[in-house]
């Protein structure tokens, strides 16, 4: 569970919501607060992104398809693994996921 406001929104075991219709950029800025992450713009870019791959595909991408898809998006200098590390540090894809309020990515642990 974790306070925005006067709302307790529910989370899973591992942190990540319960029901995405309960995301908003308010609630990304805290759950990544909560995740160590100084949460800016250049995160809120990342994580938009996440959200319209998600909406488009269905599925939360592994880093694979993310750096691919943000490189397509973005351009390479913001497309690629080093850029989300130093967002993201440790597992992108799957922190990034967390925030954007999707489900875990299935390849992650």
């Amino acid at each position: 569970m974790i306070q925005l406001g006067e709302q307790c929104i529910p989370l899973d075991d591992e942190g990540f919501l319960i029901d995405r219709d309960d995301w908003s950029e308010p609630l990304a800025a805290l759950l990544a607060q909560r995740e160590g992450i100084a949460f800016g713009p250049e995160h809120l870019e990342v994580i938009l992104l996440l959200r319209q791959f998600y909406l488009q595909y269905q599925l939360s991408p592994a880093m694979r398809p993310l750096v691919k898809y943000l490189a397509q998006q973005l351009g390479a200098d913001k497309g690629n693994s080093l850029y989300l590390l130093r967002l993201f540090p440790g597992s992108p894809a799957k922190l990034a996921s967390k925030i954007a309020g999707l489900p875990k990515p299935d390849n992650c642990l």
